[in-house]
């Protein structure tokens, strides 16, 4: 029997102790971005457990919407990455 061997860490530790791993991850084929996907995504790769390139080419996104995601994340938090709340949250 053959396991694959993901690149990369197994599981990081978060700044609130928890700890993340890639099946925390939203599945590959994710059409329907609510917040909590985009949030559990934007802090895979903020803390380093997959790369913003393999970010990008696993969920289908451009380099400018996952850095828009992160920008908007630390500057008001996961709240901000709500489909309702972008034009209260929107940078100028």
């Amino acid at each position: 029997m053959f396991i694959r061997r993901e690149k990369g860490p197994v599981f990081v530790t978060m700044p609130d102790g928890t700890k993340m791993s890639r099946s925390d991850l939203p599945p590959p084929d994710t059409t329907r971005w609510v917040a909590r996907r985009k949030a559990a995504v934007v802090n895979a790769v903020n803390a380093g457990l997959i790369q913003e390139e393999e970010a990008c080419e696993i969920y289908g996104l451009s380099a400018e919407e996952l850095n828009s995601w992160r920008v908007a994340m630390q500057t008001h938090g996961a709240r901000a990455l709500k489909a309702t709340s972008i034009q209260k949250y929107r940078q100028l």
